[in-house]
């Protein structure tokens, strides 16, 4: 979830009136909030509806979905502790835990400072107060890749809409983002209690795992 956490966006319409003076810069979103999410891939591999727990302070995110992988179902609960190089694969039901070493740095979920801006358009109508929302659509290149993202946020407050972005393995990734809250609740970047003995484990080729690879 890296730049990753970030992808799809509609028609993009340069809104009438928007001069170079009033021409939006790149943001960061909150320190701390809570959310929900839809990802469907290109390839139709895979597809999932959840929520997310992000706190860009202490590096940590906390990624519940159910969905569809390869066509077959699963239940996804995942806490990933950046700043611990570590991440952590629950299974409530059972009450077992899988830790493994987490290769990704920490990305804050922003628009990229390089980013290029594309449009300013508003979801819904801009025909009375209240009836649609502002959003900025920016477009660039994926560092070290050949492929592309695609990235709306709110104009104020900074928040993600969605992200459409190129990956390896999956092809074109597209995210929604919604229901968006300010703040989270501390527990919710705690292991359970029964992950406290779990052992650190590496994928079966020997590499670390990085954000794409839990679904593998």
């Amino acid at each position: 979830m890296q730049a990753v956490f970030w992808m799809t966006v509609g028609l993009l319409c340069l809104a009438p009136g928007l001069s170079l003076a009033q021409r939006p810069r790149p943001c960061r979103s909150p320190l701390l909030y809570t959310g929900s999410l839809t990802v469907a891939t290109q390839n139709e591999k895979l597809w999932a509806v959840g929520k997310y727990a992000y706190d860009a302070v202490n590096q940590r995110v906390h990624l519940g979905e159910i969905g569809h992988y390869n066509n077959k179902s699963f239940i996804f609960d995942t806490l990933f502790l950046f700043d611990e190089g570590v991440l952590y694969e629950i299974n409530r039901h059972n009450r077992t835990c899988v830790k493994k070493a987490l290769q990704s740095d920490f990305h804050p979920m922003e628009v990229p400072k390089d980013a290029a801006f594309v449009s300013q358009v508003v979801l819904g109508s801009s025909s009375s107060p209240g009836q649609g929302l502002l959003v900025n659509n920016w477009w660039g290149d994926i560092p070290g890749t050949k492929g592309h993202y695609l990235v709306s946020f709110t104009e104020f407050g900074c928040f993600p809409v969605s992200a459409l972005s190129q990956t390896k393995d999956f092809g074109w990734v597209s995210i929604s983002y919604y229901d968006n809250i300010l703040g989270a609740e501390p527990s919710w970047f705690i292991p359970p209690p029964f992950c406290e003995d779990a052992t650190l484990v590496e994928n079966e080729d020997g590499k670390v795992t990085d954000f794409f690879s839990v679904f593998h």
